[in-house]
């Protein structure tokens, strides 16, 4: 690392256990370092691919002592193939335009926010989010990233946004930071049909992997990235073929 990094090897820190947000009764301790400076995106890369998922200006990995169930997994591109249902998905949101923007924050955007994480996340570590804070998360970066923007262009709501994602472009890849859309449009299935999207973005691109963060077995939170088949997922060893549930 050092080598490609220059002289300054990043530096580490871990912070104290707290309690899982994801499996009750366990305790999670995380390890993270700053990505600043001119070597901000290669170690994010590096980084990505060794494991760490990235949050504002800063990357991070689980490293709780007695458990290893968060994985952090990857869609093989080239290999996905759209289920029946997730063509269903994506015929009925075939309607969405979605517009690849720089990564500045707009109130429009935190107001879509706002009103998914009081329907779907409201006792979640977001739930207290400002606008101040979606500002530091969108725009507090020093890598390559961008945002997603998919709105209407039919019906009442023909203009406005349906759904936003936050993404990063990897050497090898998007990764796919933080999402959210209309929590009162139930019926797209918005969160599938960004993912599929990204899927498409990243074969357009010639880019083999699409990152989705951490799955964890047995969180029903995290059962969702099963689904897209076949993923990768990040072990002591390197990154392996994860057999779906």
């Amino acid at each position: 690392m050092s080598e490609q990094f220059g002289t300054k090897i990043p530096k580490f820190y871990q912070t104290a256990p707290a309690p899982c947000p994801y499996l009750p009764g366990r305790m999670e301790t995380k390890v993270f370092t700053r990505l600043t400076g001119d070597a901000a995106r290669s170690l994010n890369d590096v980084l990505t691919h060794a494991g760490f998922r990235r949050s504002q200006s800063m990357a991070y990995r689980p490293t709780c002592a007695s458990c290893q169930a968060c994985l952090s997994v990857r869609v093989v591109v080239d290999a996905f193939e759209a289920s029946r249902s997730f063509l269903r998905v994506l015929e009925r949101n075939g309607d969405l335009q979605a517009e690849i923007v720089d990564p500045w924050a707009s109130e429009e955007q935190f107001r879509l926010l706002r009103r998914y994480l009081d329907l779907r996340h409201n006792d979640g570590g977001m739930a207290d989010m400002t606008m101040f804070d979606y500002v530091a998360m969108v725009e507090d970066s020093a890598v390559e990233t961008h945002l997603v923007e998919y709105r209407y262009t039919n019906g009442p709501n023909a203009g406005d946004l349906a759904a936003v994602a936050l993404t990063d472009t990897l050497s090898d890849g998007l990764s796919m930071v933080y999402s959210f859309y209309n929590a009162d449009d139930d019926g797209r299935s918005l969160g599938t049909f960004m993912v599929l999207d990204h899927i498409e973005q990243a074969r357009s691109r010639g880019l083999p992997y699409v990152y989705l963060g951490y799955w964890i077995e047995g969180s029903r939170k995290m059962a969702y990235k099963a689904r897209f088949a076949p993923l990768e997922g990040r072990r002591e060893g390197g990154w392996v073929p994860l057999q779906r549930p």
